[in-house]
């Protein structure tokens, strides 16, 4: 699964882990979370993010 960072903190979102915390099941790819999901370090939404 393609991992997603956060252009403003370098936060990686990776699919294999989600984000339980905030509600992502790990297995979930990053097209699937929701639009209102942000950033868990730095709060910025998912237009901030770009594949790596």
């Amino acid at each position: 699964m393609k991992q997603y960072k956060c252009t403003i903190c370098g936060h990686i979102y990776d699919p294999a882990k989600g984000d339980p915390d905030s509600g992502i099941q790990p297995g979930t790819p990053f097209e699937l979370i929701p639009d209102d999901w942000v950033c868990p370090i730095c709060g910025v939404g998912k237009e901030d993010y770009v594949m790596i």
